[in-house]
């Protein structure tokens, strides 16, 4: 077999893979609303009491039950080390400047 014909079986192998991969989603999505309600389900039985967004460190967890001084725990000068202090914005009473009295 000479090479330019391994070459067009090896991308038409590939690219039937593709195409399964392609049909097999199609094929398989399910309702999003009996997806939802099995999360809700999910829930009450398990009892779950709050989102739970990142696992790394506990400021990250839920951004509504951090405080002002979690991220910068090790010294006030720290750097932030866990990828999800980056993404997620912290939340509008910490940004404010607000201060609970």
């Amino acid at each position: 077999m000479r090479r330019p014909d391994r070459f067009l079986l090896y991308l038409g192998a590939n690219l039937a893979i593709m195409a399964a991969m392609f049909a097999h989603s199609f094929v398989s999505t399910q309702n999003p609303e009996q997806v939802f309600a099995k999360k809700i389900e999910l829930v009450k039985r398990y009892g779950l009491t709050d989102l739970c967004i990142f696992t790394e460190a506990r400021y990250t967890r839920h951004p509504s039950q951090a405080d002002l001084n979690t991220p910068f725990q090790d010294y006030p000068l720290s750097f932030e080390h866990f990828p999800s202090g980056s993404i997620i914005a912290p939340p509008g009473h910490l940004r404010s400047g607000m201060t609970h009295e």
